[in-house]
């Protein structure tokens, strides 16, 4: 079966674009992530780093994104703060590790600079393969790097139909990560089910899920409809203000968090409105106290 080609997204960020593009092989589907990176000058030559994984290693790398963007945005202003080697929520997953003092990178765009820090690591195990995730500074500003290196010898045939022979790098400028995650996801969304090789080796009954609801509000509807896939359950929340509809997708494990700063924020916000009743009702008895003192 020839490599077919079933899905494309880019995202341009400052002087570089991200081509995701979702292929299927006889093995199934996988992900190619292509960055291009063009010079200030028309004399400058394109340069062209690659990335391939499976859409079950691209699943953990959309996790893995959404700890880098949450630590990313408690860092602040470039060097306001000391860097620290954190994980922010403590998530349990068997095929991620940390590795405090990753291996020099290869020379690659945006780590051309050799004075740089480490602001977090993780990696994922998977597929004989292991993808670094360094973020990292240096002068020219934040960035992610995303190195795959080979567990196995060189010169053998990997899944994805190439020779293994060689590492894969791309570099992630850090104000595009969510833009970067968010066309991830859209991708993982609609085409994570065609991984055949990992669907037949499932085998486990579909759950039973609730029933979806909605409800207006003004002029937009709310949409809540629970789904699954081999990923987990999932709660996609819709927002729709014709011709607009804009979309999350919650997973299972993260829905008592999101309950309880619902209730946090509604229970906040109620304090505040009735402290700002009861101030208008004293001011409204005091200005009728002056009024009879004047009668």
């Amino acid at each position: 079966m020839e490599i077919q080609e079933l899905a494309s997204k880019r995202v341009d960020i400052q002087k570089k674009r991200f081509y995701l593009d979702v292929k299927q092989s006889s093995r199934g589907r996988f992900l190619k992530i292509a960055e291009v990176w063009i010079g200030r000058g028309r004399q400058d030559n394109i340069r062209k780093s690659k990335l391939t994984l499976s859409l079950s290693v691209a699943s953990e790398l959309k996790d893995c994104l959404g700890d880098f963007i949450e630590h990313y945005a408690h860092l602040g202003l470039k060097g306001s703060q000391s860097h620290r080697n954190e994980h922010p929520n403590g998530k349990e997953q068997d095929s991620r590790r940390r590795q405090h003092h990753p291996p020099s990178p290869p020379v690659s765009v945006g780590s051309e600079e050799h004075l740089h820090s480490v602001l977090k690591t993780e990696y994922i195990e998977r597929d004989n393969r292991k993808y670094y995730l360094d973020l990292k500074e240096n002068q020219r500003g934040r960035f992610l790097r995303i190195r795959q290196t080979l567990i196995r010898g060189p010169g053998m045939i990997g899944y994805f139909g190439h020779s293994l022979g060689q590492e894969q790098t791309i570099v992630l400028p850090a104000q595009g990560m969510i833009e970067f995650r968010d066309a991830l996801v859209q991708l993982i969304e609609e085409y994570g089910e065609g991984d055949i090789e990992e669907r037949r080796s499932g085998g486990d009954e579909p759950p039973e899920l609730p029933e979806g609801t909605s409800f207006r509000v003004d002029n937009k509807r709310f949409y809540f409809d629970v789904g699954s896939n081999r990923y987990g359950i999932f709660l996609k929340v819709s927002e729709v203000r014709p011709p607009y509809r804009n979309t999350i997708t919650v997973p299972y494990k993260a829905w008592t968090r999101f309950g309880e700063n619902f209730i946090k924020y509604e229970e906040e916000m109620r304090r505040i409105y009735n402290g700002h009743k009861e101030k208008r009702m004293d001011i409204r008895g005091d200005s009728g106290e002056e009024q009879e003192g004047l009668d």
